[in-house]
């Protein structure tokens, strides 16, 4: 979620902020809001309390609820509510000083391992403090690290930390944080494009950390945690990753590296700050947050460049005109045959109207940073089985906002996705999770930043 936004779309959406009305004890708003055969969903309030929750997750088998607090706690709830004395894990003072006015950073991933039940490994990625040997002036290092279930398994034990991966970060912003396994046993994490606008800044080479495949920052790495390293890793790389075997990088480019980084499984990313694995189509939903104008959902069962930042979601992106609506480009990738194109697109408030989209592209305005969600694999909800639940952070910075999205879900093929539940919410939301059986749940805040206690926990339910 970038803090440089288009003026006249705060404008717009401040201005739609402030006509929402009042929604009930669930967030709920009317205002905005579509006729949907799924209206009959609602949001069952499980705990509150949090300052900024961003992600929840359970190992197999296992009832529990576990909440990543962005300021540093993994918390126990049960599915009652009922929450632990003691965090799970608790990172908070490896952590960067926050900002509570507004801040991307903090513990921002969680994993457990498929094996938790045997071998008791969870994994968590954080924002500490610049490493000693980092460039100078950047902002900060993300750390990827493994813990090991405590003796009484009450906690993962906090002296067993094994650093994975350091990546240090140019800006604060962008840090996407997503921590997730396939059905393979491979760990994936999404990393930003390092921070401030246009993937142009100090840090930022001349092609954009997004399409420079010898850095890290803007791809989602895919990483064989149960693999040994080669001395220089503390991990193996999977064959199937892209740049496994190495590459020979195309002349014409001022590549920041020597070599195209083997980790990497997806490239060209703004701030993959949440996404998804499916395991009934072995694909990653993968939900990349826009700039100034749009906001995409990709389908992706293969490596490939998502297109940042030549692209904004369908369309083309000129860095040097970030405002300016592309809707044809002839932007052609460095590295790879074409870009993966998006399922879903959507514009920022006040951008879609009267716009003339290419033939047979639907674009409506709905939200300014898209929360990728999860497609539904439970079975408390049947006649949601099947479709995409996801959301969308706000209509503003300045007032809470946020969506909650139902889509048909159709494969690569954008033709076979559709919204079907656009409802505005009255409060941020940040992200969506499932437990062990499948059914999901929504995190909000009342708060743009880390503070306060206005973090809320609810169960999507099919209502009465």
């Amino acid at each position: 979620m970038s803090q440089i936004r288009n003026v006249l779309a705060l404008l717009l959406a401040l201005t739609l902020a402030f006509a929402l009305a009042q929604g009930d004890d669930q967030g709920q708003s009317e205002a905005g809001a579509m006729a949907s055969e799924f209206d009959f969903l609602s949001l069952e309030l499980v705990a509150e309390g949090f300052v900024s929750p961003v992600t929840l997750t359970a190992p197999a088998g296992d009832d529990r609820l576990f909440l990543v607090d962005r300021v540093g706690m993994v918390y126990v709830i049960s599915q009652a509510g009922e929450m632990s004395e003691t965090p799970f894990l608790d990172v908070s003072d490896k952590l960067v000083d926050l900002s509570e006015d507004y801040d991307e950073r903090g513990l921002l991933g969680f994993a457990f391992h498929p094996a938790f039940a045997e071998n008791g490994r969870a994994y968590a990625y954080y924002s500490a403090p610049l490493r000693e040997g980092a460039p100078e002036g950047w902002n900060h290092t993300a750390i990827l690290a493994e813990y090991t279930l405590a003796e009484d398994g009450s906690m993962l034990d906090p002296a067993t930390e094994r650093i994975l991966l350091q990546v240090d970060q140019p800006q604060g912003n962008h840090n996407g944080g997503q921590l997730l396994f396939d059905d393979d046993g491979f760990l994936y994490l999404g990393l930003g494009d390092g921070g401030a606008a246009n993937d142009v800044a100090d840090g930022h080479p001349p092609m954009g950390n997004g399409q420079d495949v010898t850095t890290l920052l803007g791809s989602i790495l895919r990483l064989d945690v149960d693999a040994e390293g080669d001395g220089e890793r503390a991990y193996g790389i999977p064959e199937g990753n892209p740049f496994a075997a190495g590459v020979e990088l195309p002349e014409g480019f001022e590549w920041s590296g020597d070599a195209a980084q083997p980790e990497i499984y997806l490239w060209g990313l703004r701030n993959p700050y949440r996404f998804s694995y499916d395991p009934d189509t072995d694909a990653l939903i993968v939900a990349d947050v826009g700039q100034n104008l749009w906001e995409e959902i990709n389908f992706v069962t293969e490596p490939g460049n998502l297109g940042w930042n030549l692209r904004e979601g369908a369309f083309g992106f000129d860095p040097n005109n970030p405002n300016a609506v592309i809707t044809e480009s002839d932007a052609t990738p460095p590295i790879g045959d074409a870009f993966v194109e998006p399922v879903l697109t959507y514009a920022h408030p006040g951008v879609a109207e009267g716009l003339d989209v290419p033939e047979g592209m639907e674009i409506e305005s709905r939200g300014i940073s898209v929360s990728g969600g999860y497609i539904y694999r439970g079975s408390a909800i049947p006649e949601l089985q099947g479709h995409y639940v996801f959301g969308d952070w706000s209509q503003s910075f300045q007032a809470p906002g946020g969506k909650l999205f139902v889509a048909t879900v159709g494969g690569a093929d954008p033709a076979g996705w559709s919204f079907v539940l656009d409802r505005q919410l009255d409060e941020f939301v940040l992200a969506f999770g499932v437990d062990a059986n499948g059914e999901i749940y929504v995190m909000t805040t009342g708060m743009a930043g880390p503070a306060g206690t206005t973090g809320k926990l609810y169960r999507l339910v099919g209502g009465e």
